[in-house]
């Protein structure tokens, strides 16, 4: 039973990173510096590190979605190495999302409690940007509470085998 579910956690969390994967390429594809300029009164470096933060994520969603995709069509299905490749996508790809390594945006962690977004800018961003994590946002945080549960389990099931 518990195969069960950690395979229909990872055919979920497959189905999140394939459409956010897509979002982001369609995105990344058809964008530039200069049009993003356009858009907003930001600093050219900082558009430049809104950029740099989307091809990131990008990176680590796709590399989270081709792990899923292998470990779903594994026969048997390996219950540990699901779960272990659900606690990295936690990591690299969700906590990346809502903590950016460089920091081009942040979580307000308030925002649980009033139903506004949750991600805050340093600068006014392109719109564009804006409209694209506003839109991925929700995904994430359902992906989220999904998988906090491998944050806390994974690591103990660690600490107790050392």
């Amino acid at each position: 039973m518990a195969n069960s579910i950690v395979k229909s956690q990872t055919q979920q969390v497959e189905r999140f990173l394939m459409e956010t994967v897509e979002n982001l390429n369609t995105f990344l594809n058809n964008t530039t510096v200069p049009t993003l300029l356009k858009e907003t009164e930001a600093s050219q470096p900082y558009v430049e590190l809104l950029l740099a933060n989307m091809r990131r994520l990008a990176v680590f969603c796709d590399e989270g979605h081709q792990a899923c995709r292998v470990i779903i069509k594994e026969n048997p299905f390996r219950k540990a190495a699901a779960e272990k490749i659900l606690y990295s996508i936690y990591h690299q790809c969700i906590e990346e999302f809502f903590s950016p390594k460089n920091d081009a945006w942040y979580e307000d962690s308030r925002a649980a409690y009033t139903g506004k977004n949750a991600i805050k800018f340093h600068e006014a961003p392109p719109e564009s940007i804006q409209t694209l994590v506003q839109t991925l946002e929700s995904g994430f945080q359902a992906i989220r509470e999904e998988l906090e549960y491998y944050e806390t389990d994974y690591r103990t099931k660690m600490i107790q085998s050392q």
